[in-house]
């Protein structure tokens, strides 16, 4: 039997291993997603070119294992709003406003040598696909979390 907590709003949610589990899964999920966004776009080669790679592969790779450490964050940060869909979905568009602005507008451009903050056409879609990876990461989240064992 897995222990649950109690939400702010009474909901049961799980517990904190249950929960990080449901993160990470939620983060493999929106990961898929974007990563398949970010392919279509071309995308992931620009990733890999942070590690010194030109590989699309590796750019999937890479994608693929920040999108687990950022499910497993929105898991840690979002616990007390997991009971509610409404609550965690506006949390997940905050989520995914501040993994944009600390992405492609921030880190991205430091280690590349670009430009940071510059808001052009690929970084709006970047805005977009952030918020789709957070809106489908914690919906997964939420269902995990919420079964029960």
């Amino acid at each position: 039997m897995t222990a649950h907590t109690l939400d702010s709003t009474g909901h049961r949610t799980a517990a904190a291993g249950r929960r990080t589990l449901a993160g990470a899964l939620g983060g493999i999920a929106g990961g898929l997603v974007f990563g398949m966004m970010m392919a279509m776009m071309g995308m992931l080669t620009m990733i890999a070119g942070m590690m010194g790679s030109s590989s699309a592969g590796v750019g999937f790779g890479i994608h693929m294992m920040i999108s687990i450490v950022f499910g497993i964050g929105f898991s840690v940060l979002a616990a007390r709003w997991l009971g509610s869909w409404g609550r965690s979905l506006l949390a997940a568009v905050v989520y995914g406003i501040v993994l944009w602005v600390f992405g492609p507008l921030l880190v991205m451009p430091m280690m590349m040598g670009t430009a940071v903050f510059a808001v052009t056409g690929t970084t709006m879609m970047s805005l977009m696909g952030h918020l789709i990876y957070a809106l489908i990461t914690a919906a997964v989240t939420v269902l995990i979390s919420r079964r029960r064992a």
